[in-house]
């Protein structure tokens, strides 16, 4: 037998299997500092311990949000259980946080296709234990290996973004795409139908092809044999069915004489009918009994093919997985980025090692502004919707007037959203001392510092502002929460001790520890020392460590090392209530006894132990020290209300800046307009008085042709006073003439319009009285400018100047009429 075209002969071979593959497995989810000289007790102890930050950090909890946004099953297997890569190396952090930046990229143009894709190793490890594939299993092998290089051929071809797509194309460049294979299985296989097709193998063809002209004989056959039956009354209706794998007629048990030599092969139930197979009909069924299993013989060795080339494939396709599972959670981190706002953190190493970014501040080794802790950060989201949900239901409860019922419960949602936080660590900082009240925010601080370490380490954005700058930390080692242990006999001093031994064994100088109310649960004076012992240990042997502490007395130790750092959380005295903001450089109290008070303690229990306070502490300490908390925050309030006051001058200055702007830029267009405007008015005012005028002379003219000589002299001067008046009305006074007025004795008044030299000659308007200096203050516009009075002259009446050039040429006129008539 052998495959058709140019597939090999597998007749008389037998299938050759290679050993059992084992899946590859997932990288350690963080690098161990010379781990290949570790010994295995202390390997296992960093495993340990990583396990436990994971679980104190709620790694998992976080994991779990991004299995909405897988495509595989193999993503979402690995996100339901808190398996998803994270860099052991600087390099590797870096790429997976490219990758996320790639595919928000593609996500923007178009989604990639992920539909096609199956989890098939435990089809390959089948085919490898040596079982037969079926048609299914093989085409879902062929199925995902076509979608898988449908995806790479997707990312290849985007055009002028295949530049932006580069880290997710490395992702599958290199892998083999087994086309050779996934051809063989659509040659042989209909997945649609999920049957062998004939041209599978010559052989198989031949077999189907003479099966089915033998089956067409034998169903001839008896259908002509029960047909007769049928007519001799023996049953019924014609019936041929198939007992023992092979086809005969029906009849009754009274009539099976008709069927002469026949075989009976089976007899009804109730014994009343036969099933018998003709003489004739044997030869043929035995043919095809023949042919049935040679077909199936034939099909069982095309499948072994099959099934043989993906054994000896099964490298190949375990790796080609791999790298559809590190792509598919690329995409899933970038959808989750987008749920969040997230924004791409920038990993550092020693020395303000970064990615090049603008405005970089290497005097900190942590920059994190506004950040949110993830859970809680989708906590809040989810109860917002609730209620979104729940008033989008019952809207017309809303209408009918219980709007404030609902904004309540909006503003309580609202409130419940995580507050954001600043983390900012100067560099060469090494230890962090946070201190403060109760239920204030230190360990959410803290938790928040150590999963924004490790979701940057696995390629995850972050829910914060602008570019967050994070140090790579080999490790991420956290002591919190009680580790009472009564089977081992630990008291909970005694787990934390213990925990911290470990820790201490296991960092390096290049690990972040965090430490959780250290020492606590013991002798103050006594875990006092050993914590300072412990911080010291710190500061030599890890690259950060950040313990949150009510000891007072281990703020002390930034007097004496400025590789220490004290921070506090804020509090705020008039409504008791923490604002869960960080006071950097800062020391704090515990204000335990005024949280009591604010949560309904027992005000007599409470003024009680505010007098063993004032015993135990120094005489006037106390008081000191809320004075000087007090101070402080006053200094913050005064400070942030110049800062809002600065805001406000510069948004009043930048706006004046703009107006002043665009009124200089139509500045041109305006004298235009404004001379258009002069213009038309005095010639409007010109053609009035020449009217009058020839008004005048008319009526001159008219009189003169009446009147005798003697009358002349009198209607000369009427007309001359009646032109001299009309003129008069129209001409500025003698106070008013350029010619007549003495510039240098002007004084401006108040609302009065002047010419300013220094303005280019421009009308403006005094708007305030001249004082003894020399100097006016006139406005051009919404410009007002201080001026020197000698820049300043009257405006100048000769809009008028054109009536007044009227007049001789009118009384010459009047003259010439006269003359006329006498001649």
């Amino acid at each position: 037998m052998e495959l058709s075209n140019r597939f090999i002969s597998i007749k008389n071979s037998p299938i050759l299997f290679s050993k059992p593959f084992k899946l590859n497995t997932l990288k350690l989810l963080f690098s161990l500092p010379n781990s290949t000289e570790s010994p295995s007790s202390q390997l296992s102890l960093s495993r340990s311990l990583q396990f436990e930050t994971l679980k104190a950090l709620e790694w998992s909890s976080l994991c779990e949000r991004l299995s909405p946004f897988t495509s595989t099953s193999m993503s979402h297997s690995v996100t339901r259980n808190a398996s998803i890569p994270i860099g052991k190396s600087l390099q590797e952090s870096r790429e997976l946080l490219n990758q996320t930046a790639a595919a928000l990229a593609v996500m923007q143009i178009e989604p990639l296709d992920f539909s096609g894709i199956d989890d098939i190793s435990g089809i390959v490890n089948s085919a490898v234990s040596g079982n037969l594939l079926t048609v299914s299993e093989l085409c879902a092998v062929r199925r995902t290996l076509r979608a898988a290089r449908t995806l790479f051929e997707r990312l290849k071809d985007g055009g002028d973004c295949s530049e932006r797509y580069i880290h997710l194309l490395e992702i599958l460049e290199g892998c083999n795409f087994l086309m050779e294979l996934e051809q063989k299985i659509g040659f042989c296989i209909d997945c649609n139908l999920s049957i062998l097709l004939d041209r599978a193998s010559e052989e198989l063809e031949i077999i189907r092809s003479e099966r089915k002209k033998n089956m067409e004989n034998l169903d001839s056959l008896l259908k002509g044999i029960s047909a007769q039956i049928f007519q001799a009354g023996g049953v019924d209706r014609p019936l041929i069915t198939k007992r023992r794998s092979r086809l005969c007629v029906g009849v009754r048990a009274s009539h099976k004489y008709l069927i002469p030599d026949g075989v009976i092969l089976d007899v009804s139930s109730s014994g009343v009918t036969y099933f018998m197979e003709p003489a004739d009909a044997v030869e043929l069924n035995n043919f095809e009994v023949m042919l049935s299993n040679s077909e199936r013989a034939e099909e069982v060795a095309i499948l072994s093919l099959l099934t043989s080339e993906i054994a000896q494939s099964v490298g190949d396709v375990k790796y080609l997985l791999d790298r559809i599972l590190e792509l598919d959670l690329a995409f899933a981190r970038a959808a989750y980025a987008q749920q969040i706002n997230g924004v791409h953190p920038i990993l550092t190493s020693e020395d303000c090692e970064g990615e090049p970014s603008i405005g970089v501040n290497c005097a900190l080794s942590i920059d994190i502004e506004g950040i949110q802790h993830p859970l809680l950060l989708g906590s809040s989201q989810r109860s917002l919707s609730e209620v979104l949900r729940s008033n989008s239901e019952n809207s017309a409860e809303l209408d009918g007037g219980d709007g404030v019922i609902a904004a309540e419960r909006l503003s309580k949602s609202a409130s419940a959203f995580p507050v954001p936080i600043n983390i900012k660590v100067e560099s060469g900082t090494r230890v962090v001392v946070i201190s403060g009240p109760n239920t204030g925010g230190k360990t959410a601080s803290m938790k928040t510092l150590g999963i924004a370490c490790i979701m940057s380490k696995a390629g995850l954005f972050l829910p914060a502002k602008h570019t967050p700058r994070i140090p790579w930390f080999d490790l991420v080692l956290a002591d919190i929460g009680d580790h009472q242990s009564l089977e081992q006999n630990l008291s909970t001093f005694s787990g934390h001790i213990s925990r911290i031994c470990k820790i201490m064994e296991v960092a390096s100088k290049a690990s972040l520890v965090l430490i959780d109310e250290i020492c606590s649960g013991t002798d103050p004076s006594e875990g006092v020392a050993l914590s300072s012992s412990i911080l010291q240990y710190f500061r030599d042997h890890v690259n950060l460590a950040v313990v949150t502490t009510h000891y007072a007395d281990l703020s002390l130790l930034k007097d004496k090392d400025s590789r220490f750092l004290n921070a506090a959380m804020e509090f705020s005295l008039e409504t008791l209530q923490p604002t869960y903001q960080i006071l950097w450089g800062s020391t704090g109290d515990s204000n335990a006894l005024s949280i009591a008070k604010s949560l309904g303690f027992d005000s007599n229990m409470i003024e009680s132990a505010q007098k063993w306070v004032e015993k135990l502490m120094p005489e006037k300490q106390h008081q000191r020290k809320g004075l000087l908390f007090r101070s402080l925050m006053e200094e913050k309030n005064r400070l942030e209300a110049q800062a809002t006051k600065a805001t406000f001058l510069h948004s009043d200055v930048m706006k004046l800046y703009n107006e002043i702007r665009h009124e200089a830029e139509d500045l041109d267009g305006r004298v235009i307009a404004l001379m258009k405007k002069e213009t038309q008015q005095v010639q409007q005012e010109v053609k009035a008085t020449k009217s009058q005028i020839e008004i005048v002379v008319r009526d001159f003219e008219n009189l003169l042709r009446k009147a005798s000589p003697d009358q002349f002299n009198s209607l000369i001067r009427k007309s001359e006073s009646a032109i001299a008046s009309i003129v008069e009305a129209q001409c500025p006074s003698d106070s008013l003439l350029v010619n007549q007025v003495d510039v240098s004795s002007h004084t401006p008044q108040f609302g009065e319009q002047v010419h300013v030299k220094g303005l280019g000659d421009k009308v403006a308007t005094v708007v305030e009285a001249p004082g003894n200096d020399d100097t006016i203050l006139v406005q051009y516009g919404k410009i007002r400018v201080r001026v020197k009075k000698s820049d300043i002259r009257p405006i100048q009446g000769n809009k008028r100047s054109a009536a007044t050039n009227l007049v001789p040429g009118l009384k010459r006129q009047v003259i010439c009429c006269i003359l006329l008539w006498k001649s």
